[in-house]
């Protein structure tokens, strides 16, 4: 995963990075140490493939560590992906889409006001 890591990171000509870490399968954080330059990053930790919500600790908790790797100023929160991947679209109502909208928002208020 290192030289994949490696190679994306510091030679792709990108501005951003929209990464989805909403799972333990997505694996940790280290391989970020390799993100060159001013390149942002954007966290998905906020999953869209369930309506259970996140606890707000657990994000923030997240958000620093990746911050060990890519200065906190080049880091940026996201839902994981749309909230429809797939035709017929993840299994979330409405309302609970916008629980999770509002989880981000406040999160990102929090870590950098």
């Amino acid at each position: 995963m290192h030289d994949v890591a490696s190679f994306l990171f510091e030679k792709e000509n990108v501005d951003a990075y929209f990464l989805e870490f909403d799972d333990a399968r997505s694996g940790g954080f280290e391989p970020l140490k390799y993100v060159s330059g001013d390149k942002k990053v954007v966290l998905g930790l906020v999953t869209t493939k369930s309506p259970l919500l996140e606890k707000k600790e657990d994000i923030i908790a997240r958000i620093h560590e990746a911050s060990k790797y890519v200065p906190l100023d080049r880091l940026y929160l996201s839902p994981q992906c749309g909230f429809a991947s797939c035709e017929i679209g993840n299994k979330l109502t409405e309302h609970e889409q916008w629980k999770k909208i509002q989880l981000v928002k406040l999160v990102a208020q929090e870590v950098w006001g």
